[in-house]
This record gives structure tokens, sequence and C-alpha cells, in this order.
């Protein structure tokens, strides 16, 4: 009789220890190339270690189709609890900040202090502060080097070597080889890191297009200039190749594309996919482009909570372990670019734990860069991949179907009817 009775207290307390450790699951989504995906899980399994009350399901992908997949899904509040986003999604999806949790309200959970005034500012729409910024990023041009010097040439350090490289390239490595590789969006937001270096002014200013006709086909020109000259493949070409990003470019991994205009959060991805033998390097702004410093930085991407997530509690904990959390920090490195937290930022510095590649870029891009990003320049319907504005307009210039005055207008229609939204 005792021995039962000692077995069914055994049992009582067994289901006491489980319903105290029931479990709390936290869905969780992000996009990346392999090397993100690889790191993230793996946090992720330690935090769980670490919170052994919360289970953690992730969701990940590549880049493209995201963001029209994460926009549905934001629209019928069925989001997963705790989302990578992009910095502008925030007044995209959330503007009147409906969809994301204000984080001042899980500041007990959440180090705040770890951040800058400026990235905590940049997230805080409607009154709340809808995400938690993980980096601050520009854009910046990479070299294959080792394909440079197969040419006989240095990586390029003004736009005046890299326009001369083209005719070199062709002729010496073949039709397939260009110094430069740039997607519809790449081209983009080159060419208005190229006008602000000529006219020395922010892009959008008061929700208004800051640029005139004239000013802006002159962008058209420069993008037209490099095709011309063998620069960078046409978008049929590219198109051609078949591949969904350009990390996923055979002509990128083999180094017959020689060089990129990436973020430089990125750079991890575009070096781990090329072939061995390949010399991978951070190149410098071209001082030649005009007499401003051109190009802008911005938050890279946040840490966001839906307003549907059922334990809020547990999702901010995820994040802070991500951000703020030595076993956190030591596992994802510079993944998603060089730490905006303090504390990670240290503690990644002080153990060799970023990324050279990374940390050289970023820290040139936060050294040029002086112009402000509007929030709108990223929306999808200016920069969605096949049927964005930023697309529409620069297949047209390359297909032949307009010249760089229809470009223009095709551009600046798309822009001011966004704006206008």
């Amino acid at each position: 009789m005792k021995k039962t009775l000692a077995i069914v207290l055994a049992l009582v307390m067994l289901l006491s220890v489980g319903a105290a450790l029931a479990q709390s699951t936290v869905t969780f989504s992000w996009w990346g190339g392999d090397a993100r995906h690889e790191a993230t899980q793996k946090a992720v399994e330690a935090f769980m270690a670490k919170n052994p009350d919360i289970t953690v399901v992730p969701e990940y992908s590549a880049w493209s189709g995201w963001e029209d997949k994460m926009g549905q899904r934001f629209a019928s509040n069925s989001a997963p609890d705790v989302n990578q986003i992009n910095w502008n999604w925030i007044t995209a999806f959330s503007a009147d900040g409906s969809k994301f949790v204000d984080l001042n309200t899980l500041s007990d959970i959440i180090d705040l202090s770890q951040f800058s005034k400026t990235g905590l500012d940049a997230c805080t729409v409607a009154g709340k502060l809808q995400g938690i910024p993980v980096s601050m990023t520009g854009r910046i041009l990479y070299w294959n080097q080792s394909t440079y010097e197969k040419a006989g040439l240095a990586v390029p350090t003004s736009y005046a070597e890299l326009l001369a490289a083209g005719p070199i390239f062709q002729e010496k490595l073949g039709e397939d080889y260009y110094p430069l590789v740039l997607g519809t969006y790449d081209r983009a937001i080159l060419m208005v890191y190229y006008l602000e270096s000529v006219f020395g002014k922010d892009w959008v200013v008061d929700n208004k297009l800051n640029y005139t006709a004239e000013e802006i086909q002159k962008g058209f020109e420069f993008i037209a200039e490099m095709e011309a000259n063998h620069v960078i493949p046409t978008m049929q070409k590219l198109t051609g190749d078949g591949a969904d990003s350009l990390d996923k470019n055979v002509n990128w991994m083999e180094g017959k594309y020689a060089g990129i205009f990436e973020w430089d959060s990125a750079a991890g991805k575009f070096q781990k996919a090329l072939n061995e033998g390949q010399t991978f390097v951070v190149g410098d702004y071209f001082r030649d482009f005009g007499e401003f410093q051109g190009g802008f930085a911005k938050v890279s991407m946040a840490f966001a909570i839906s307003e549907t997530a059922a334990d809020k509690v547990a999702a901010a904990k995820l994040i802070n372990f991500l951000l703020n959390d030595e076993e956190g920090i030591e596992i994802l490195e510079s993944q998603r670019g060089i730490p905006l937290s303090k504390k990670a930022f240290d503690y990644a510095s002080g153990n060799n734990l970023l990324d050279p590649i990374v940390s050289e870029a970023n820290a040139k891009v936060l050294s040029w860069v002086n112009y402000n990003l509007d929030p709108k320049f990223e929306s999808n319907e200016l920069k969605a991949e096949e049927t964005g504005v930023y697309a529409e307009a620069m297949n047209s210039l390359s297909y032949g179907v307009v010249d760089v005055a229809g470009a223009t207008e095709i551009l600046m229609e798309g822009i001011n009817r966004v704006l206008g939204e």
C-alpha cells in the first residue's frame, strides 16, 4: 500500500513539473542564404536548450518571393510570431501600428539600452517601437580579384577604370566575362548613388521625388553606358542565366561575373558561393562619379513580434537571446551584418567573431554615405523583381523597348504614383 502511494505521489509530482514546464511555441521566420540559415538554426537550438519550456518553429527561405508571401500573411493576420523584417515593412504593413507589438512594453525582457536612439527611432512608427534594429547597412562594390588578374587588371578604384575594363574582359577572357553584374534593383540603387554623387541631394524629400526628368535621364545614360561598353551584361543575358539570385548564378560562381554591388551584410553568401581558388575583396566608392559622396545607409533589417503572437514574452526572450545574449551572439557572428547592439558588437569584436570582409565593407559604407533613404524606396510596388517599377524601367531600356527618355518617364510615373499612395 505504501509503495503504491509513493508511486502515485511520484506521478503527481511529475505531472506538476510537466505543467510548470508547459511548452510555449514560438514561430520564427527569416530569409537569407545558406550560411544565415545554418547559423540561425544553430542559435534557435541553443535558445531552446536554455529555455526548455519554449519550442521555436523556424520558417525560412531565400529572398525571392519572400516579401510578397509575408505581405499576404501580415494582411491576413497569419504571420509567424517573430519575424525578421525589412525596415520599410513597418511603414508598408503596419503604418498604423496594428501588426507589430510595441517593444517598449517588453523592455524588461529585451535590453533596449544596447541600441542607438537613431536605430530605435528609425523603427518607431505610429508611436510604437515596432522592431529592434539588427544592423545598419548600405550598398558597396565587391570584386572577384582573381578574374581581374586573369584579365591583367587590378580591381577598379574609379568609374573610368571600370568602364575601360569592359572591352578588355571581352577581348582577353571572352564574351561571357563581365567586370560587373547588376540586376534591375541593383541598377536602380547604383543609379541613385551615382545621381546623388553628381547632384548632391536626397532622392526623395517630403514624400516628393527630388530630381527632374533631365537629371534622372543622366542616370539612365550612365546605366546604358555600362551596357554599351561590356561592363555589365544585358538583362536579356542575365535573365537567360536562369538563376533565382546572383549568388546562385553559375557565372558568378565561376568568376565570369567579376563584380557585384550589394549590401555589406550580404558579403558572406556571395563569397561562399564562389568556386574554390577565387579571391573576393571589398571595393571602394568611385570618387569620379561626381563631387559629392552619394549613397545611403539604412537599418538593414529588424526583428518584430506580431500582434497575433500568443506568447509575446517568449517571443521577446528569443529576440533578446539572438541580439544580446553572448551565446546567441557567438553563433550568429555577422550573418545579419555588423551588430548594432553595443553588447553584441563589443563581444563579437573582442572574440574575433566578425567576418573581416563584412566588417571592412560596413566601415567603408558608414564612413562614406551621406544621404537619406526614403522608406518607400523599397516598397514592393517599386522593387519587385518581375513586376516592379524599377524592373519595368530597367528591362525596357536594356531590351531596347524604350530609350533613356522613355525609361525616365516609366520610372518617374511609377515613383510619383507610389509616393502619392
